[in-house]
């Protein structure tokens, strides 16, 4: 197995578990930082035949990856191939000059920016450490530093959030003017101590979520955002190249505790167990994972479900053993399917229903 092109670091440390957060992360913990950016870096070592000669991507992943040490991710970041673009997702409160600096002196092109909300009383719900002063502040010292890649992120359905709040929010952040904006739905997971302080209002608000995702759609592209992916939007040129990777069925390689790798028809999961990973890889060995053989059938169906995700075409040939063809007629009808010049993709209507119209068309 060789050649893949995309490679994704787990950085899994937090200063406090939000909430909703079903992510693996590791709070606090200082100490450790050190000592998990050598473990990622001989798992890097274990997994180096997999890679190929020039990454397309990196990107650095949480957690919080500008919470870790200087010295560490300094280092970490020194140390990974070079790539032609490089991510990494900050937490504004995380950010200043000195990291900004850090960040540009050893090759970061892109800064994923968690915002999330820009009103002080969601920010409260989602147990959030930054204010929006802070968000501002970030981005003002990222630009300062001569970024010219920043992309935020936002979130919708927080309990208690109004029309007239999201709206509030998606013009803070176009007066930011970033490259980029991702807007997610709030998913609290089951199980989660938010779903218990807040799950009335979660099934309350849940009725809202669609005329909220097209305010979400209605806004930015009025400002002239590309809507490429169903929750993502950017300028010309400007798209997450990375998770591009991910909706267009390309190999990755993931490093680091709960990281996940789709390699040859391989997909693997490591194990969330800090101390389980750092003692396998510090000893030359795979760290303990979950494995799961991709067939062609699976790898056909993801290929359209994450595709169908897209603004652009899939080709039809390579997509046609998964489709339903009565479904297609059917939803080419209803106006929410089209094919065109040979390709398939959901007409705008279509995105809006996104997962159920993908559903439908499966066979």
């Amino acid at each position: 197995m060789s050649g893949v092109r995309h490679l994704y670091v787990h950085l899994p440390v937090c200063a406090h578990r939000c909430g909703y957060c079903d992510f693996v992360t590791v709070v606090g913990r200082a100490v450790q930082h050190s000592a998990y950016v050598d473990a990622v870096l001989h798992e890097l070592e274990l997994e180096r035949h997999v890679l190929g000669p020039q990454l397309e991507t990196l990107f650095l992943g949480g957690g919080t990856p500008t919470f870790t040490e200087p010295e560490p991710l300094a280092r970490l970041l020194a140390a990974l191939p070079p790539a032609e673009e490089i991510t990494v997702e900050a937490n504004p409160e995380t950010v200043t000059p000195e990291l900004a600096a850090l960040l540009r002196e050893h090759g970061a092109t892109r800064i994923s920016l968690g915002a999330e909300s820009f009103q002080a009383h969601l920010l409260s719900v989602l147990e959030r450490r930054a204010g929006p002063d802070d968000v501002r502040r970030a981005v003002c010292l990222l630009r300062g530093a001569s970024f010219a890649n920043i992309s935020l992120d936002l979130v919708y359905g927080i309990p208690g959030q109004s029309a007239a709040d999201l709206d509030r929010d998606l013009a803070e952040a176009l007066a930011l003017e970033p490259e980029h904006l991702s807007c997610y739905e709030l998913e609290a997971k089951p199980g989660t101590r938010f779903t218990y302080a807040h799950g009335e209002e979660l099934r309350r608000q849940a009725d809202a979520m669609e005329s909220y995702f097209e305010r979400v759609v209605e806004t930015l592209t009025a400002a002239g955002y590309r809507w490429y992916e169903t929750a993502n939007f950017c300028r010309e040129g400007r798209e997450a190249r990375h998770n591009l990777a991910y909706w267009q069925g390309r190999d990755y390689l993931g490093l680091g505790i709960g990281a996940v790798s789709t390699v040859g028809g391989l997909r693997w999961r490591n194990g969330s167990r800090l101390a389980a990973y750092m003692e396998a890889v510090t000893s030359a060995r795979t760290p303990p994972r979950e494995l799961e053989p991709l067939d062609d059938a699976v790898k056909l169906r993801e290929r359209l479900m994450l595709g169908l995700r897209l603004d652009e075409s899939l080709a039809l040939e390579e997509v046609e053993p998964a489709l339903d063809a009565e479904a297609l007629a059917r939803l080419e009808r209803l106006g929410l399917a089209e094919l065109r010049s040979g390709g398939l993709r959901l007409t705008r209507r279509g995105r809006f229903l996104g997962g159920a119209v993908t559903a439908e068309l499966l066979a």
